[in-house]
């Protein structure tokens, strides 16, 4: 009796580390005609939208390039600041990283495809997926994956994601590119 008690709580401790290591997707719609309007001039636009269980998702628009941030405290994120280099637009989907460390599904992280202009000027658009890690007072991106230059693409984005969101340091790591990377 004792050595299927001794087996059963070995076969438990085996177990449990995977159930409570889960990480998923989620997704949400990014629909600026379903957002708020926060303010707008000239120069720019903010939004207030949606996003996964009520996280709210604040889009910002100045000089032709889009800025994305998530939060309560999104519009004082670093996320709130950070854009890619050439004029851009948002995908309609976010990607949310969803883990249940905490024995309930939480974000950590989103990734968000941005259509970029050729430097250049040439025909045609780039497509980057930007890595952003999802946490209050430390929301900002991580890594940008060339959804065009890499096949995987979303696999890749989705395993950096995984692996180096949570613990990214918003106020001294550097964001990097991963994989191929031709977008500009």
């Amino acid at each position: 009796m004792r050595r299927m008690i001794f087996a059963l709580c070995g076969l438990f401790s085996l177990v449990s580390p995977t159930i409570a290591a889960q990480v998923n997707s989620s997704y949400t719609d990014l629909d600026l005609d379903q957002c708020t309007v926060i303010s707008a001039d000239d120069f720019g636009a903010t939004w207030a939208c949606p996003g996964l269980k009520g996280i709210p998702v604040m889009v910002g628009e100045g000089d032709l390039r889009f800025f994305v941030s998530y939060g309560l405290t999104s519009t004082t994120e670093r996320a709130a600041e950070q854009t890619l280099p050439p004029f851009n637009h948002l995908g309609a989907k976010i990607e949310w990283r969803v883990s249940n460390d905490e024995g309930r599904w939480l974000p950590f992280a989103t990734i968000l495809r941005y259509f970029t202009a050729k430097p250049d000027g040439s025909e045609g658009e780039g497509q980057v997926l930007v890595i952003t890690k999802v946490a209050p007072g430390a929301t900002c991106h991580v890594a940008y994956v060339d959804a065009l230059a890499n096949p995987d693409a979303n696999i890749l984005a989705r395993s950096v994601a995984d692996e180096r969101a949570r613990d990214f340091d918003c106020a001294s790591d550097e964001v990097e590119t991963v994989g191929q990377f031709t977008a500009w």
